[in-house]
């Protein structure tokens, strides 16, 4: 938690400062989301509160700020439609669970095993999908919703070049709420869309039965509200590592997640992650510490309480404008402008995940990404060729070079023909690994049939462990002073 010790008055300050501005940047987000997942606004608040909270006591890295993030609110989408809130309580507390579990076993890892146009590909369907979900907002509203929705738009986008003393949105919500209260425009207002009470969130299980069928539904979705979670919270803390220069601790962070999830679950709220926008914020505002975190989400729930019926008065305009500008900031147009040079099995993947995530959701979506680049992968590597062949008199020597293993297995055999050999053969597997039982079994079936030629097979350069799995082979392997050490995947290990 907290270190006092070393702990200067200016910095205090300076963490208290960027706590305010993280607490008033997040509500604009917090409301915005909560109204896209169809879910009251006040719950996206408390989700901010208790999982920024939670996280700045305990999270992996002191200065990365949580709350209600749109890339969960996309997969909870469908899930709050079609079986209400009930379901997503129970699917935030799993995937609380879950987060838990991964930073306990040190699993956090493995998260980098989601392929970068994978993340590409999700993170821009969700950016479009949550457009998507305002333009629906705000259809059919009339003249005067369009106009105050490009003002928000106009005001985020160019109020950063006058001052960065307050955050662009916090700006545009004030503005645009200043001209439709005060002229007392007829327009949306978050009132309207559902009952704003400022109270502080409360213990409460889902009503949802606990049975097999809830969990049919709800255990999908929590595993990937788990993983996209710590995806997103774990590639915020890389860039804020870069800002730093200081390491975040990872499997640290996913049990603060979780833990924080868990509780979100338990008071009625939805699950939340990291937040790369209020993070960089906070940095760049001096909050390096966990007071700013801390401050943020103590300050934001004094909101919620004290100004709950001022929030109830906010035009909906605003924060449509606003998330519109937060969708156009986070579809990665990096990814766009690199096409032409991106190999095309990453592109195929970025763009099925995209519109995978667009028509489906971002579940189905993430585990396709995840499929299809490791099928790709294993395609790409599965490449094992004769990198060398000498022949004198009756001796062949053939140096191999690629990995073996189930891609390769059936190219390897065809790499050789018995008949047309010498009588005596060697094989040396300096240059190769045997990555699996496949290929084992595919040095097996080939010494088979050397023998069956009535030829003489000697296999060089082959681990311990690679020889004791061999049946056929193994009495026919030399042992050089430079065999490899490695491990090969099989069953029986």
């Amino acid at each position: 938690m907290f270190s006092p010790r070393g702990l200067k008055l200016s910095e205090v300050k300076n963490e208290t400062l960027a706590g305010f501005v993280v607490a008033v940047s997040m509500i604009p987000e917090a409301v915005g989301f909560s109204l896209v997942a169809g879910l009251s606004p006040i719950v996206g608040l408390h989700t901010a509160f208790i999982i920024g909270l939670v996280t700045a006591l305990f999270g992996g890295k002191p200065g990365m700020v949580s709350g209600a993030a749109g890339s969960i609110v996309v997969v909870l989408m469908s899930l709050a439609a079609q079986h209400g809130m009930g379901y997503v309580l129970w699917a935030t507390i799993f995937a609380g669970i879950i987060q838990i579990l991964i930073g306990v076993f040190r699993l956090g890892k493995f998260i980098r095993l989601v392929p970068l146009p994978a993340v590409h590909g999700f993170v821009n369907g969700l950016a479009i999908v949550i457009m998507l979900a305002q333009l629906n907002m705000i259809a059919g509203q009339g003249p005067l919703m369009y106009g105050l929705v490009l003002l928000a738009i106009l005001v985020v986008v160019l109020f950063p070049k006058l001052t960065k003393i307050i955050p662009s949105s916090l700006a545009a919500l004030i503005v645009v709420s200043a001209v439709a209260i005060g002229f007392n425009l007829h327009t949306l207002r978050v009132g309207d869309l559902a009952d704003i009470s400022g109270a502080l969130p409360h213990f409460s299980l889902p009503v949802a039965p606990f049975n097999a069928e809830m969990l049919k539904v709800v255990l999908p979705y929590a595993v990937v509200i788990a993983l996209v979670g710590l995806i997103e919270s774990l590639l915020t803390m890389t860039v804020l590592d870069e800002m730093g220069n200081k390491k975040g601790n990872g499997n640290r962070e996913s049990i603060a997640q979780g833990a924080g999830n868990t509780i979100c679950g338990l008071f009625g709220c939805f699950a939340g992650c990291a937040m790369i926008g209020q993070s960089i914020i906070n940095f760049t505002s001096g909050g390096r510490g966990r007071i700013s975190g801390t401050v943020g989400a103590i300050l934001l729930i004094l909101f919620v309480v004290s100004l709950s019926g001022y929030i109830g008065l906010l035009p909906v305009a605003a924060l449509a404008g606003i998330m519109l500008v937060v969708c156009y900031n986070t579809f990665e147009w990096s990814s766009l402008r690199r096409l032409r040079r991106m190999p095309k099995a990453d592109v195929l993947v970025m763009l099925i995940v995209t519109v995978i995530t667009i028509f489906t959701d971002l579940a189905v979506a993430v585990i396709s990404g995840v499929i299809i680049s490791a099928l790709v992968f294993a395609w790409q590597q599965a490449r094992i060729r004769i990198r060398e062949h000498k022949t004198k008199g009756d001796l062949a020597v053939y140096k191999l070079d690629g990995p073996l293993f189930f891609g390769s297995a059936a190219t390897f055999a065809e790499l050789f023909n018995p008949e047309n050999d010498p009588q005596n053969v060697v094989l040396d597997f300096a240059g190769t690994r045997v990555m699996d039982s496949s290929g084992v079994e595919a040095i097996d079936k080939l010494t088979t049939r050397y023998l069956e030629a009535g030829k003489s097979i000697r296999l060089r350069h082959l681990s311990h462990d690679c020889i004791s799995l061999l049946k056929k082979a193994g009495p026919f392997c030399s042992h050089e002073l430079d065999d490899p050490q490695y491990y090969v995947a099989e069953d029986t290990l």
